[in-house]
């Protein structure tokens, strides 16, 4: 009877040993894991609160996820989306898609060009320069550009497609060794069939000044904007 006391005893002195033992060796894990990440949960909520303004809503995020992963945002070969490719990717109306750029109207801004042309002026250049210093913590720069619906289809697609390509093609010589640049700027051209730019926007910051604005000075153009969202 004694030897089964001192047996029972035992067990219940090993039980306490081993419990604790098990919960050092998951504490253990948990620090490992958080180290080896570089995040603990409280900071994640804190960097998500701090990056995700306002104008990030949730149609948005699905937006910019399918550009990054469908339009060669991240280190694909082909960058870029053309009309029909960006229709897919939006799965909006035009009027829609456009809609998701208010907030942006400090942000952002419009470089202009000339009809059937996709070079950059000093004006042009100066705005990209402009809009692209103010990056302020951001992930993404968009470049989307359009044509004025004169001329072909295909020519339409074509022009907005190179002037999409001289605001990278600036970037690249402005800042020749910035190792992230076609990782964070990201290129859409849509061509006249898809999203055009309503009268409204003739208030936001553009290349072009001191002269009217008309929607199709508008979308002879590659809207520029930083786009600050955490995924």
């Amino acid at each position: 009877m004694t030897l089964i006391r001192i047996g029972v005893l035992a067990v219940l002195l090993v039980i306490p040993v081993i419990l604790v033992s098990t919960w050092i060796k998951s504490a253990d894990a948990r620090l490992v894991e958080a180290t080896a990440t570089g995040k603990s949960s409280e900071k994640q909520a804190a960097v998500a609160a701090a990056a995700d303004v306002g104008y990030c809503n949730p149609e948005l995020k699905r937006i910019l996820r399918r550009v990054l992963m469908s339009c060669g945002l991240v280190g694909n070969s082909a960058r870029g989306c053309q009309p029909v490719q960006a229709k897919n990717v939006a799965t909006l109306s035009g009027t829609d898609f456009n809609a998701l750029f208010r907030p942006m109207k400090e942000r952002g801004g419009i470089v202009e060009f000339e009809q059937g042309k996709a070079e950059l002026d000093p004006n042009d250049i100066a705005l990209i320069d402009q809009q692209f210093s103010a990056q302020g913590g951001a992930s993404w720069f968009f470049v989307v550009s359009r044509a004025s619906p004169e001329g072909s289809v295909e020519a339409n697609r074509e022009i907005s497609k190179k002037r999409a390509e001289a605001v990278m093609e600036h970037l690249h010589k402005k800042f020749p060794t910035d190792p992230d640049l076609d990782k964070e700027v990201g290129l859409l051209w849509l061509g006249e069939e898809f999203a055009q730019l309503e009268a409204e926007f003739c208030t936001w910051k553009r290349s072009t000044t001191g002269t009217a604005c008309t929607t199709e000075e508008l979308n002879r153009s590659a809207f520029i904007t930083w786009i600050d969202c955490t995924l």
